[in-house]
C-alpha cells in the first residue's frame, strides 16, 4: 500500500521522532519513547527514619534552602536511607530521541523529586530557585534545565557586548539557588588554618583590613559546546541527563571583592604541609542514593598567586541571588566548576548552523574566543572550505586583549561559492595552543570541554552572480 503524503513526510523529515527498534530479540520489536514515571517506595522504612521536618529543618536565621550536611553524618544516613527506601522512576534519556523543543528543555524531574522526598528545608526548593529565575534573567534566557537551573543565552546575545549584562551571564547549578540575607551572612575559615575565624560581609568589606580588587573575568561551564559531543555520541547520563550546552556556556563580568589569600593570612596563614582549599557550598547535592553540600576545591599555588577571589559586586551592582548573593568564589582562568584549566576556545555566533545566507562575496562572520589559565587569544583563524584555507582575523576586528577575559570579533569571510559551505574558526593563544580540528579527537564520556574547533554548516547565495541575482530577485 503506497504512503500519503502525510506519512511520507513524516518519514523522511522527521526521522530522529521515529520509535526506537529493539533488535536483540528473534524479532524486532518497536520501543514507545520513554515518558517520567511513578514514585514507588517503602512507607515503613520512610516513616521510621523520623520527623524530615525536624531532621532537615533550617540551621541558619536567614538561610532559606540551606542544610548543612557535611558536619553531620548521621543526617546523610537519614536522607541516604529515604533515597534507598523508594524507587524513583528512571530519567527520560533524550539522547535516545529528539532534543526537546521546549524552554525550559529539560525539567529535572528526579532532582525535584529528590528534594522533596528528603523534605525539611529542601522541599520548597525547586519552587523557589525557578521563581528567582524568572525575576532575575533576561526572558529570552534558553532555560537548558529547570531545576537545578541551568541556562545560556541566545546566539544573538552573547557577544552583543564585551561585558555580559547580569541577566544574560550563564548559571551553571548543581543544586538549589541560595535564598540568604545580607545581615545573617558569615563565611568560615577553618580546617588547616592556624587560627580559624569567622568572618561577616561587613568584615570582608572593610578595606581597613582587606584591599579590594577588582577583575574583568570570563567564566564558562566545563559543559561548553556539549551539544557537538552528544550529537557524536551521548557519553553519561549520570542521574540527570547531561544539559546539552550550545555555544553560549560563557559570561564576562567586573567582579569586585578581596583576593581570599589575604583572608587565610588574617587566620595566621595555612599550617605546614596544607596544599589545597575546599569549598563547602550552600547548595545540596545528590549523588549515587547520596546527600553533601557541593564540594569543589583549589591548589594552594592558586590562591597564593592572588588568583581566587571572594567577590559581592558583578558589573557594578550588589551580586543577583541566581549568582550567589551575597558573596561568591570567583577562580580567575579555571572553569565554572573550579577543578582545572580551561582549554583554548572558539565559537562562531552568526551566522547559525544550517543557516542560508545571501552575500556579495562575503559572509559577515561574529564570535568569540577565550582561553584560560590567564592566557589569552592572541589571533583567531576562519576558514570557508572546512578548514583547508585560513583567513586571520585583523586586529582591528577584536576586542581588547586581557588576560582573565574572552575576546570578541567580527570579520567578513571571503566567499565566492554557492551551495553548502562549511565555516571553521580555531583560536591560537600567546602559548601557542590552538584548538584539535574535530570534536572526536577532544570527546570523553564526562562530555567536558569539547575544546575542537567549531564548525557550522551554512547554505551560500551569492547575489553578485548574475543568474543567483536574478533568481532571488524574482523570489522578492
Amino acid at each position: 500500500m503506497p504512503l500519503t503524503v502525510s506519512q511520507n513526510l513524516k518519514h523522511g523529515l522527521v526521522g530522529a521522532e521515529l520509535p526506537v527498534l529493539d533488535m536483540t530479540g528473534p524479532e524486532t520489536k518497536t520501543l514507545d519513547p520513554q515518558v517520567f514515571g511513578e514514585l514507588t517506595g517503602d512507607d515503613e522504612a520512610i516513616k521510621s527514619v523520623g520527623d524530615r521536618d525536624e531532621l532537615f529543618a533550617r540551621e541558619r536565621k536567614g538561610w532559606v534552602g540551606f542544610v548543612e550536611w557535611e558536619n553531620y553524618p548521621e543526617k546523610k544516613a537519614a536522607a541516604h536511607k529515604i533515597l534507598t527506601s523508594q524507587t524513583f522512576p528512571p530519567n527520560p534519556e533524550f539522547q535516545l530521541g529528539p532534543i526537546p523543543a521546549t524552554n525550559p528543555l529539560l525539567p529535572g524531574n528526579r532532582w525535584e523529586m529528590w528534594h522533596h522526598e528528603v523534605g525539611g528545608e529542601l522541599t520548597q526548593i525547586p519552587d523557589d530557585s525557578w521563581t528567582l529565575v524568572l525575576k532575575e534573567k533576561h526572558p529570552d534566557m534558553l532555560h537548558l534545565l529547570q531545576f537545578p537551573y541551568n541556562r545560556e543565552p541566545p546566539k544573538r546575545l552573547v557577544t552583543d557586548k564585551v561585558v555580559t549584562p547580569d541577566s544574560l551571564h550563564l548559571v551553571r547549578n548543581h543544586g538549589c539557588i541560595p535564598i540568604i540575607d545580607k545581615e545573617d551572612f558569615s563565611f568560615v575559615m577553618d580546617g588547616l588554618v592556624k587560627t580559624p575565624q569567622s568572618f561577616t560581609l561587613g568584615d570582608l568589606m572593610d578595606e581597613s583590613r582587606f584591599p579590594r580588587v577588582e577583575k574583568l573575568a570570563t567564566i564558562q561551564c566545563s559543559g561548553m559546546r556539549r551539544i557537538e559531543q552528544i550529537l557524536k555520541y551521548p557519553g553519561q547520563g549520570d542521574e540527570v541527563p547531561q544539559a546539552p550546552w550550545a555555544e553560549g556556556a560563557i559570561g564576562t563580568a567586573t567582579w569586585v571583592g578581596l583576593s581570599l589569600k589575604k583572608v587565610i593570612k588574617a587566620c595566621g596563614g595555612l599550617v605546614d604541609g596544607a596544599g589545597h582549599l575546599e569549598f563547602y557550598g550552600a547548595d545540596t547535592y545528590f549523588k549515587d542514593d547520596h546527600v553533601m553540600n557541593y564540594l569543589v576545591g583549589v591548589l594552594w599555588s592558586k590562591v597564593k598567586a592572588n588568583e581566587v577571589l571572594l567577590a559581592w559586586e558583578m558589573n557594578g551592582e550588589a551580586l543577583p541571588r541566581i549568582h550567589v548573593y551575597p558573596l561568591r568564589v570567583v577562580v580567575l582562568g579555571y572553569i565554572g566548576a573550579r577543578n582545572s584549566g580551561d582549554a583554548c576556545q572558539s565559537a562562531i555566533m552568526s551566522p547559525w548552523t544550517k543557516q542560508a545566507v545571501i552575500q556579495n562575496g562575503k559572509i559577515r562572520c561574529k564570535g568569540w574566543a577565550y582561553s584560560g589559565g590567564g592566557r589569552w587569544p592572541e589571533h583567531i583563524e576562519l576558514s570557508m572550505d572546512g578548514g583547508f584555507n585560513w583567513y586571520i582575523v585583523w586586529l582591528e576586528n577584536l576586542s581588547e586583549k586581557r588576560k582573565w577575559s574572552w575576546r570578541t570579533w567580527e570579520y567578513d569571510l571571503p566567499c565566492n561559492v554557492e551551495g553548502w559551505v562549511e565555516i571553521v574558526v580555531r583560536c591560537w593563544d600567546n602559548s601557542l595552543n590552538t584548538q584539535p580540528s574535530e570534536v572526536r579527537t577532544s570527546w570523553n564520556w564526562g562530555l567536558h570541554v569539547t575544546s575542537s574547533c567549531h564548525r557550522i554548516s551554512i547554505y551560500s547565495l551569492n547575489k553578485s552572480r548574475p543568474v543567483t541575482k536574478a533568481r532571488l530577485d524574482e523570489f522578492e
